[in-house]
């Protein structure tokens, strides 16, 4: 695909130095101007000023100066406005705000690292030895950045815009809610969600496998129980396993593994699901909170009030 990774993104938040702690807590590298570092992916997200929490920016690799121009000929047809040179081409959601940047960047190849030893029936991987997960002691670091949630209070037209304006694909929907959109080979890269108010949902952040999912969020509880919001379990969507907290800013950031790939678009049949299935296979049930973050009802004033 012409589409080639979620690059970073920008997320505006009104308590910038609190905020950007608890990122370096989580184990992204912190750089200059308010960028953090993913060991694999670069600079990946960055913290800026803003009135209340928000979903700012982001950034989508795209392999050459082509794939700017079919873009920008698909959001005209659409009848939005784009600027552009030879190496980006940027536009603004409408209903959101939110900024989308189309930049040409070489396609990002993560390192193989060996697969974890598990044991099973019949299956012995790991003999004689403590599970490497209970044996590792340094702090967890994300891989690379996964995807973006979005809310919206028009959800047909924020999706349109990010498929047939940018040129994601559609991985699955949930009934009349939710659009799973990949720009990449991960199932996911933005889920567009219907809600009373346009916000950031949450973000999300690959690391090696279920231990350090596990590991990463016990660390960042260890002190600071008020961060839990929902976990350990796994998604029927992305089938990743998961484990959300909450910044300061009020934003969800997710720890993840072992999200489904999609190579070939001719081999993956995209679902539409109801119920439970929409948010997790097994793991407890969301609380409310994660449905309706507990700042959902002052986000919607301040929008109404603007």
């Amino acid at each position: 695909m012409a589409l080639h990774r979620l690059s970073s993104v920008t997320i505006g938040v009104p308590n910038v130095a609190e905020t950007a702690g608890y990122y370096a807590e989580f184990g992204l590298a912190a750089g200059d101007d308010g960028w953090f570092a993913t060991r694999d992916g670069g600079d990946q997200l960055r913290i800026v000023p803003a009135a209340t929490r928000r979903l700012v920016e982001l950034r989508v690799g795209v392999d050459d100066r082509d794939d700017l121009d079919r873009a920008a000929a698909r959001l005209r047809d659409l009848g939005v406005a784009v600027t552009s040179d030879d190496r980006t081409l940027t536009v603004h959601e409408q209903v959101t705000g939110v900024r989308a940047v189309l930049q040409v960047e070489p396609r990002n190849v993560q390192p193989e690292i060996p697969a974890t030893r598990y044991n099973g029936p019949g299956r012995i991987e790991r003999a004689g030895a403590r599970a490497p997960g209970i044996l590792r002691t340094d702090p967890v670091r994300p891989r690379k950045l996964g995807h973006a949630v979005l809310g919206t209070t028009d959800f047909a037209a924020t999706t349109v815009f990010f498929r047939d304006g940018l040129g994601f694909k559609t991985s699955d929907q949930i009934k009349d809610a939710g659009a799973f959109l990949r720009c990449s080979t991960d199932h996911h890269n933005v889920l567009v969600l219907a809600a009373p108010v346009g916000f950031l949902h949450h973000t999300s952040w690959q690391v090696d496998d279920i231990d350090d999912v596990g590991r990463g969020a016990s660390a960042m509880l260890d002190g600071h129980p008020e961060r839990h919001v929902w976990g350990l379990g796994r998604h029927h969507a992305g089938s990743n396993f998961f484990w959300y907290l909450k910044d300061p800013a009020g934003n969800f950031a997710e720890y993840y593994s072992d999200m489904d790939t999609i190579l070939d678009d001719q081999l993956w049949t995209p679902e539409v699901l109801e119920g439970a299935k929409g948010l997790f296979n097994w793991g407890p049930p969301p609380p409310p909170s994660f449905l309706r973050p507990d700042d959902l009802a002052a986000l919607m004033t301040g929008a109404h009030s603007r």
